[in-house]
């Protein structure tokens, strides 16, 4: 896309507004006193500088659209106070077209409504001054249409600015969902490759034995089962001290469960592994029948809440967790 440097703007408004400086120098003998046309060239002078000069914003201050617009007010008044409206008066009607130049300007720093003010009071001065006809030939009419382009420019550009901030919107999101994408399926070709490491020899062992397998190695395929479901569920709820802690517990007896619902995949990885350390002590610890780790909701101040159950004394073994007792509750806040 082609872009045109601000200063080159700039330079060009600068050039149009010194352009209507001179004429009016040049006209100065016209008028009956040329001190009125004197003080509306220093007072558009101002206001063009004022409203050139480069700043940060683009949009035009309110107090310099007001003082714009008040030139644009009195520039008319002044001027034409010393001018015959029945004569031809040549350029010492200069004003018309720096008045639509100086809206034309305030048009293109979004001050619309300031614009259309400006160049309405110019052509019902010039209706009052010197009737209908004037507004052709002093040229109001191509002063209305400079301010009506610029609006249009403006809105056009404003616009396409809007478009261009969403679509570079769209993208990031794009980019985020693309690399949350990529992160999951590395994180699955990971834990499936883990998981392989895990279960292959047991796996190999069973195919070369037809099945047929002792006590401690059903214990121990059972341990593996448990061990590759913590894998699914347990995510970021693993690391190798934790695996090793939950590997010890169950091989006292306790069944443990490891349930990840995302609430600390935001945490950094120092205080992640400080969270994780402190779940790896309250399972090497426990001497509960059963314990069950879960991840807070995102948003709590608990980032793990651990709980240690233990059957009732002279109870029979049973799946369901509602007759266990409490052993002990922890809750792992995130900071």
């Amino acid at each position: 896309m082609i872009t045109v440097p601000r200063w080159l703007l700039l330079a060009l408004g600068a050039m149009f507004s010194a352009y209507h400086v001179v004429l009016g120098v040049y006209s100065l003998d016209v008028p009956r006193s040329p001190w009125p046309t004197v003080v509306a060239l220093a007072l558009y002078s101002i206001a063009t500088v004022a409203s050139l000069w480069p700043v940060p914003r683009l949009r035009m201050p309110g107090w310099l659209a007001a003082f714009d617009l008040a030139v644009c007010v009195v520039l008319p008044l002044l001027v034409t106070s010393q001018l015959d409206a029945a004569a031809d008066n040549g350029y010492a009607t200069w004003y018309v077209a720096a008045v639509g130049t100086l809206m034309t300007i305030a048009a293109a720093r979004r001050q619309l409504a300031v614009a259309w003010i400006g160049v309405v009071a110019l052509a019902v001065q010039t209706l009052v001054w010197a009737g209908p006809l004037s507004l052709g030939t002093l040229g109001v009419v191509g002063s209305i249409v400079w301010v009506a382009i610029a609006h249009m420019l403006t809105i056009a550009l404003a616009t396409a600015a809007r478009e261009t901030r969403r679509y570079a919107q769209a993208e990031r999101e794009a980019a985020a969902w693309q690399a949350a994408q990529d992160a999951h399926l590395f994180e699955g070709r990971v834990r499936l490759a883990h998981t392989n490491h895990i279960a292959a020899p047991m796996l190999r062992r069973i195919a070369d034995r037809g099945g047929e397998l002792t006590i401690a190695q059903r214990q121990e395929c059972r341990q593996l089962e448990a061990a590759i479901r913590d894998e699914i569920r347990g995510r970021m709820l693993l690391t190798d001290v934790v695996r090793t802690e939950v590997q010890r517990a169950r091989e006292r007896g306790t069944i443990v469960t490891l349930l990840d619902e995302g609430g600390i995949d935001d945490l950094d990885e120092a205080t992640r592994d400080r969270v994780l350390s402190r779940l790896a002590e309250a399972v090497a610890v426990s001497r509960a029948d059963r314990i069950i780790a879960r991840t807070a909701a995102e948003g709590s101040p608990v980032a793990v809440t651990v709980v240690g159950l233990r059957e009732p004394e002279g109870g029979a073994e049973t799946d369901s967790t509602d007759d266990l007792e409490v052993e002990f509750w922890m809750e792992i806040p995130r900071t």
